[in-house]
């Protein structure tokens, strides 16, 4: 697979609509979903299904006439893009099959790795049947408790990135709003309709009592696992959510509680809103789970209005803490995820990870370092169900490409090259930034971020064109990350320092 091609900033006026009227003017190809396959990072997938004789060869373009965007989308220059520069240079064709994308939960079969995670995307029979005839593995379903939920109005904020797309996002929102009768006849009525999807029932309870009795009336009904919620950070009472998820001595004794009301897996969802996530771990295996879950969201607060004082979602004048979620806590995520598959004390325990996985890309991330399964809600709210094609698509390629016949082949394989200080790395010697003539546009924010955030190490020439300084340079490739124009790449070779 070669460096990627296309990205979402070719198709920034893109809004991904629904029944895109872009598609239903073209009689040839289906040009929205070309372009959800460019945006979540599946163009080598889309061009190895692309017609190969170009369909927008002698079109007039009525797909970018219908496009409903302010800024309209360049549909036929993409289109142009895979087909004669990407499709060319792809080494396989698309698999006729996804037996590769199989996995398994504690010895429970799924005929691929992406699960809906505890939410509001997998609250209702409606919503879990979509996601099943999307494609969807399986479902955690919202985390179902015997407590009177009322939620608060809104109770959903975000960050933004300078196109639009959502970067981080918080939520206020607790569990089931159902009953707990409610979701058992959801969870019969799943599982009649859909015997082969996975059903990962998350609970809550309130005491030891509680936490065996949701078990035992999950496996009852259907359920096909148990995940223990420890985690949920909007809890209104003390003592319950995330405040369980920071003492290990609860973990295992709320775990050993459910254990006691069912046979099938338990998985303990533990909160990173800790220092180290291995104690919660190691709590829940002695409590006899079978796996772990991580991450659910981070407590945060978004913002402070200037002018009313109140951070958002601001309900009659108040906020409060809340999860935060989205790309921007991917990063901490794979951090945790990677801690318990390094832990030895945890090897065999199945890792479902989530936190930020909108791509196959993440996804393939959290399986590197040790997730067998992965979760998915908040690019689920701002995109769909519908992302559950590239995320298999781009997966399923990968693998191909790569020569995998099974997702177990690669689960971890990132882990033996990570170390959790920096005191193991080698520090005799540079890479230098090596700068693309014909990208480069002569901003000169590589200049500015190199004098004022680096080791002044990079000027302009008359022509506007990046010098660089050997002996100044550091190799820190600042200059590298905030390049516009992505005109700026590692260079190939290593130089050793002289002693």
């Amino acid at each position: 697979m070669l460096e990627t091609r296309l990205k979402r900033s070719d198709m920034i006026g893109c809004v991904l609509c629904k029944d895109a009227p872009c598609s239903s003017a073209c009689e040839k190809i289906d040009p929205a979903k070309v372009l959800r396959s460019i945006w979540f990072d599946n163009e080598d997938g889309a061009a190895a299904v692309f017609p190969a004789g170009n369909p927008c060869l002698y079109c007039s373009a009525p797909c970018e006439e219908k496009c409903i965007s302010r800024h309209k989308v360049p549909i036929k220059e993409l289109m142009y893009i895979l087909h004669d520069e990407v499709k060319p240079s792809i080494d396989i064709r698309m698999p006729q099959d996804e037996d590769r994308l199989k996995t398994d939960i504690c010895g429970i079969e799924l005929e691929n790795p992406f699960l809906l995670s505890s939410s509001v995307v997998a609250s209702t029979y409606d919503m879990c049947a979509r996601a099943f005839e999307a494609g969807w593995a399986g479902v955690c379903f919202k985390t179902i408790c015997s407590l009177d939920i009322h939620e608060a109005s809104p109770r959903f904020s975000a960050i933004k990135g300078v196109n639009g797309e959502i970067v981080g996002f918080k939520n206020i929102e607790q569990l089931s709003d159902h009953s707990v009768e409610e979701n058992m006849e959801i969870f019969r009525r799943l599982k009649a309709k859909y015997p082969h999807k996975f059903i990962l029932a998350s609970i809550m309870g309130q005491n030891d009592e509680d936490w065996e009795r949701l078990a035992r009336l999950c496996e009852e009904n259907g359920a096909d696992a148990i995940e223990l919620n420890f985690s949920c950070p909007n809890m209104m009472e003390e003592g319950l959510g995330s405040d369980i998820g920071q003492s290990p001595l609860f973990i295992e004794r709320f775990t050993k509680a459910a254990r006691k009301g069912t046979k099938i897996p338990i998985l303990a969802k533990l909160t990173p809103n800790v220092m180290d996530m291995s104690p919660a771990g190691e709590a829940a295996l002695r409590g006899g789970a079978d796996g772990l879950a991580a991450i659910n969201t981070i407590k945060s607060i978004i913002g402070v209005n200037p002018h009313t004082y109140v951070s958002a979602p601001a309900v009659h004048g108040k906020s409060a803490v809340g999860g935060y979620s989205g790309q921007a806590v991917k990063p901490i995520a794979l951090r945790f995820i990677a801690e318990l598959g390094q832990n030895e004390k945890l090897k065999g325990m199945h890792i479902t990870g989530m936190g930020g996985i909108e791509t196959w890309k993440d996804a393939l991330e959290f399986i590197l370092l040790g997730a067998g399964s992965v979760q998915v809600t908040t690019a689920v709210m701002q995109y769909g169900y519908r992302i559950i094609d590239d995320l298999k698509s781009g997966l399923n390629y990968y693998l191909a490409d790569k020569g995998v016949n099974s997702l177990s082949e690669i689960i971890g394989l990132g882990l033996d090259s990570l170390s959790s200080t920096t005191d193991v790395l080698e520090r005799d010697s540079i890479i230098f930034p090596k700068f693309h003539r014909e990208k480069c546009i002569g901003c000169g924010r590589c200049v500015i971020s190199c004098n004022d955030g680096g080791h002044q190490a990079i000027t302009l020439d008359e022509n506007r064109r990046p010098i660089l300084n050997g002996a100044k340079c550091v190799g820190c490739h600042l200059c590298k990350l905030v390049c516009p124009q992505g005109a700026i790449v590692s260079s190939r070779k290593r130089i050793y320092r002289q002693k």
